[in-house]
């Protein structure tokens, strides 16, 4: 049995946030599933049943980014599901916009959400996919206000096609793939920037060069 599990905030005024990359692949995974008004409430989520073929459970927590790991504990505890079989869906402020990592384990690198669920889960050996959503200046707010806000403009475009290739990797893992296959497969590395040409040397180069 397999749970994964979105992370974001509840409520309109947080849709299409940075903060919301976990919903937004959730979202898509049960457009493409043909569930869109099938989600179930629990106590501290809402959830979708899935058989690839062994039971998965698709979460997102109702409790706020904050205390996600309560909806993790829940279907974790209840359904005796091991740290290693629960895969989250985060966003990550380190990466460039509409990147993709994929890690096996790891610290919550002051993600809120990640550090509730090592609370619940009392480890770190839990498998992520990390979405790109870029960071702004170093200060305190300017954080809060950078990860809940939408996406715009060239960013827009960038973060569509990494919740499509995220949702992608979930589909790969749920049935039955390997987390070192995935990051093979998913974690593409930035394009290097092309070396630019040596100007020509002048004369007086020129003549240092052949002494």
């Amino acid at each position: 049995m397999k749970l994964v599990v979105a992370l974001g905030n509840i409520g309109q005024e947080y849709a299409g946030t940075r903060h919301n990359i976990g919903f937004m692949t959730a979202d898509l995974l049960a457009q493409r599933w043909g569930e869109e008004n099938a989600w179930r409430k629990a106590d501290n989520a809402a959830y979708l049943e899935r058989r690839m073929p062994e039971k998965c459970w698709l979460i997102k927590p109702t409790t706020y980014m904050n205390n996600s790991g309560a909806a993790v504990a829940d279907f974790a505890n209840f359904y005796h599901i091991p740290p290693e079989e629960v895969l989250v869906i985060q966003d990550d402020m380190d990466l460039p916009v509409g990147t993709l990592r994929i890690r096996r384990k790891g610290s919550s690198g002051g993600h809120n959400g990640l550090k509730s669920i090592e609370r619940a889960l009392g480890s770190q050996s839990y498998p992520r996919i990390k979405v790109g959503i870029g960071h702004p200046v170093h200060q305190e707010q300017a954080v809060i206000s950078h990860v809940l806000h939408p996406f715009r403009g060239a960013d827009k475009e960038k973060i569509q096609e990494a919740v499509s290739q995220a949702a992608d990797a979930v589909e790969a893992w749920m049935a039955g793939a390997d987390v070192g296959e995935l990051m093979q497969k998913f974690n593409k590395k930035a394009p290097k920037k092309p070396a630019t040409e040596p100007a020509a040397p002048t004369s007086e180069e020129t003549k240092e060069n052949a002494q």
